[in-house]
């Protein structure tokens, strides 16, 4: 992405095998329910800021025969998700604003996890629905970060406590306006997309150790990737120790599973003239 998010915060793509064991295991699993909330019609599908690829395989591996492309304006990002196994799914270096796809040619486009670090997501919604046909399913989900993102919560709310500094970018990203419950569904209802629907979907991220947990967030990339690649060494220290008597909780350390859930919304493009 390495854009100013709407948030006002930078998001740092930079490491595609960094990104992959930071949040791209949990992207892939996210990518099942979300699947079954788009329900696209038969057709070509989309992937909008596919990141390393987890939703554009997830559609290759359900609908094999369909043609799957997946966009995303970091390199680092798109590089990785050509090395996967996939090679029949059509990657690009492209910007959610101006996808270089024709106009009407997907029968669905999805963002997942993406539209609140694009600098203008309404721009970035209108694109998908240019180049979905009339009929077809647009949808995005956006993590709640708010109330459901428990990893993310117990780092910043426990960093917040040390540092003034983590808890003015916590602030920044929890109260962004896609990622209050309402956000999503009123850009789409704004957008004049049809049939707009909202649902919620909760994963669980399984960890084996608190290491499993805290090494990826070091991996610079995200916001918390950001945060915690520019601490001072002393700092990181405190916080490092503070978190992780947040997710051992009093017990020994082992394995832990922490739900996450997102906002996910979908809507039909019109019948245009």
């Amino acid at each position: 992405m390495n854009e100013r998010a709407a948030t006002g915060l930078a998001y740092a793509a930079t490491d595609g095998a960094a990104y992959d064991i930071f949040l791209g295991r949990w992207t892939e699993r996210l990518s099942q329910p979300f699947l079954d909330f788009i329900d696209p019609p038969d057709g070509a599908l989309l992937d909008v800021g596919c990141g390393t690829g987890s939703l554009a395989r997830a559609m290759k591996h359900r609908w094999p025969e369909r043609r799957v492309c997946g966009i995303d304006v970091s390199d680092a990002y798109v590089a990785f998700a050509c090395g996967q196994a996939d090679a029949e799914i059509d990657y690009r270096v492209a910007d959610a604003m101006k996808l270089p796809q024709a106009s009407n040619t997907f029968a669905a486009a999805a963002a997942q996890l993406v539209l609140n670090f694009v600098p203008d997501p309404r721009v970035a919604l209108r694109e998908m629905m240019r180049v979905t046909r009339s009929g077809g399913v647009v949808a995005a989900s956006v993590w709640d970060f708010r109330g459901g993102l428990v990893f993310q919560r117990m780092f910043w709310d426990t960093a917040a406590g040390i540092d003034p500094g983590a808890g003015q970018v916590r602030d920044k990203l929890f109260s962004g306006a896609l990622a209050l419950p309402d956000g999503l569904e009123k850009l789409f209802d704004e957008s004049g997309l049809e049939r707009v629907r909202r649902g919620s979907l909760t994963i669980r991220m399984d960890y084996a150790s608190f290491d499993d947990y805290w090494e990826p967030l070091l991996g610079g990339q995200g916001p918390v990737g950001t945060y915690a690649a520019g601490l001072d060494p002393d700092l990181r220290r405190q916080v490092k120790a503070s978190v992780r008597a947040a997710f051992l909780s009093g017990a020994p350390d082992g394995p832990r599973s922490l739900t996450a859930t997102a906002w996910a919304v979908r809507g039909r493009v019109p019948q245009r003239r």
